[in-house]
């Protein structure tokens, strides 16, 4: 049956960001949908932002679009563009290339949950306002290209 019973597929808040980087997204928690139901073309997560939670680091892709649907509660989404309010139902979409940084802060009292969808080559990208992009092998490195001490998860 395609239906996914999102009870029986487990849920993380891992994150492969160096210190400090990491400490925003500790409240995120989400659900890699893609290898539970067999899909192999584009991923697909499920998150859960708590309250005072960051989706990301702001980042943009090189090689990867981004499509998101927001679910339930409310988050800000932060560009370069300022801030916009995103409620449920509303959609928000990242093309890869784009050098338009991009996440989502909850600024609210309670959880927000959003589903996010990405397809393309990972061929790295950045983020704009610390020292550090990620790579095509899934390394984090610092602007001049030296390498943090940690290893992208995906």
């Amino acid at each position: 049956m395609p239906k996914l019973d999102l009870d029986t597929i487990p849920q993380t808040n891992r994150t492969g960001y160096p210190s400090p980087f990491d400490e925003p997204v500790q409240g995120r928690w989400y659900r890699r949908l893609a290898p539970a139901s067999g899909l192999t073309a584009f991923g697909v997560s499920h998150v859960v932002l708590r309250p005072g939670a960051w989706s990301a680091q702001r980042h943009w892709h090189e090689g990867e679009d981004e499509f998101l649907v927001m679910i339930s509660g409310e988050a800000v989404l932060v560009d370069d563009d300022g801030d916009h309010v995103l409620g449920p139902g509303d959609c928000a979409a990242f093309p890869m290339g784009d050098r338009n940084g991009h996440h989502l802060q909850n600024r609210s009292d309670k959880d927000c949950v959003f589903v996010v969808v990405g397809a393309g080559d990972n061929l790295g990208g950045d983020y704009p306002d610390i020292d550090m992009r990620f790579t095509a092998d899934d390394r984090y490195v610092h602007n001049d290209g030296s390498d943090y001490d940690t290893q992208r998860a995906r």
